[in-house]
């Protein structure tokens, strides 16, 4: 199936009009069938394409993301192949949509690398989705997979390489900032999957070791809708920081419950590692007002005029999808960016697409440029070194408070 791109727009934030109207496509498309895209190579090549496969949640709870992330596919797919594709041939780019259904995704990932047979294989949002997925990639497909996502760390597989940042570099700065800035008594509220489970293991311990107190920690269904029990549990017990790890459909509930028993009000602050532009603009401005949150990137550092790169780029997408959902962080946008061009980099030290060799290019790969800055895969890891920005909600828009003194480890696989 072709696509047509519509150009024109403008960098700046995803509004919520915008936001909303390209949510209302995602769940349009269940009907209409477009779950499954191939985006043929634009220039003919003696020799056979070199096939992408992108596995990723086009619909479903969390399609904006999913959306995000097969739009970065697309416009690097497209640049590379501008730029004279790889070892002389063209990138062809194949997208599967994984639903935010685990069996759903099992199925169609499959597709990728038993029909398709694609080179290397980036997606997946969810841990649970991770899981679910990489063993048809990896070990039946004896493929290379690339997880884009930021996420709980412990994933050392061989042959699955990850680009979105760990506990360790969106907790160790963030927790010691937000018990800086008045938040000592912490509260978990979490969905029930693995994500949370053992990032608030790790985030648990840099609290207590930074002379905090998480005060209580509760795990509920992803479509639990009611949380007053919860609340009532945070206000009484004077909770600083609502430190949440909650995903949709039940985060937008979760979220106007907090805010209508005034909890910002009384000086609360919620803070959470996977908010991005995409899920702030998900709520009114005032629902997220002084929400803090550590990412690799945010729109406000395109802004800056200190990264000229992340400006370019971030406009570079803007122009190709002016409609869709944004280019941000915690969707993998820049977890997408990094996996293909850092993936561009070892086919090219590799020469060939044999999956061990380029995963033994890959082990070393870096990047000098990208959303936020260069990065660097950790050799023997199969995680990356990155910059790390904290940044705060301020109506409606994100605030950089704090920057990253170069690139932080991730922590993983030592």
């Amino acid at each position: 199936m072709s696509e047509r791109h519509t150009k024109g727009g403008e960098l700046g934030f995803l509004s919520r009009r915008r936001f909303l109207t390209s949510t209302a496509w995602t769940a349009g498309a269940v009907a209409t069938g477009l779950g499954s895209w191939v985006i043929p190579a634009k220039w003919a090549s003696a020799a056979d394409p070199i096939k992408v496969g992108i596995a990723t949640d086009l619909t479903g709870a969390i399609g904006f993301a999913g959306n995000a992330n097969a739009n970065t596919a697309r416009l690097v797919v497209e640049e590379i192949n501008a730029a004279g594709g790889l070892l002389g041939r063209p990138l062809e780019l194949y997208i599967e949509d994984t639903a935010s259904n685990e069996s759903v995704a099992v199925g169609n990932v499959r597709k990728l690398v038993q029909r398709h047979r694609v080179d290397v294989v980036l997606g997946g949002i969810t841990s649970s989705m991770r899981n679910a997925i990489k063993d048809v990639i990896v070990n039946r497909g004896r493929t290379l997979y690339i997880y884009p996502q930021l996420y709980e760390g412990r994933e050392c597989t061989p042959h699955i390489f990850c680009t979105g940042p760990t506990p360790a570099q969106q907790c160790d700065d963030l927790i010691p900032w937000l018990i800086a800035n008045g938040g000592k008594r912490f509260a978990f509220p979490s969905a029930n999957y693995v994500w949370p489970h053992v990032l608030n293991e790790y985030a648990r311990e840099v609290v207590e070791a930074n002379g905090g107190e998480v005060v209580f920690e509760e795990y509920y269904p992803l479509d639990q809708i009611e949380y007053s029990a919860t609340i009532s549990k945070i206000m009484n017990e004077n909770i600083d920081v609502v430190f949440f790890t909650v995903i949709p459909p039940g985060l937008g509930p979760f979220v106007k419950q907090m805010y209508e028993a005034g909890y910002l009000d009384a000086g609360g602050r919620l803070s959470c590692v996977y908010y991005d532009e995409n899920l702030l603009n998900f709520h009114p401005a005032h629902e997220m007002e002084g929400l803090a949150s550590c990412l690799d990137y945010f729109h406000a550092i395109s802004e800056s005029g200190k990264h000229p790169f992340s400006a370019d780029l971030h406009t570079r997408y803007d122009t190709m999808f002016p409609e869709g959902p944004s280019f941000a962080a915690g969707s993998a946008s820049t977890g997408m960016y990094r996996g293909l061009k850092m993936w561009e980099v070892a086919v090219k030290e590799a020469g060939n697409l044999d999956r061990d060799d380029v995963a033994a290019a890959l082990d070393h790969a870096r990047i000098e440029n990208g959303p936020g800055g260069p990065a660097e895969m950790v050799p023997g890891t199969r995680h990356c070194r990155m910059n790390m920005y904290i940044a705060v909600s301020k109506g409606g828009r994100y605030e950089v408070v704090q920057q990253s003194d170069g690139m932080i480890e991730p922590g993983e696989c030592l």
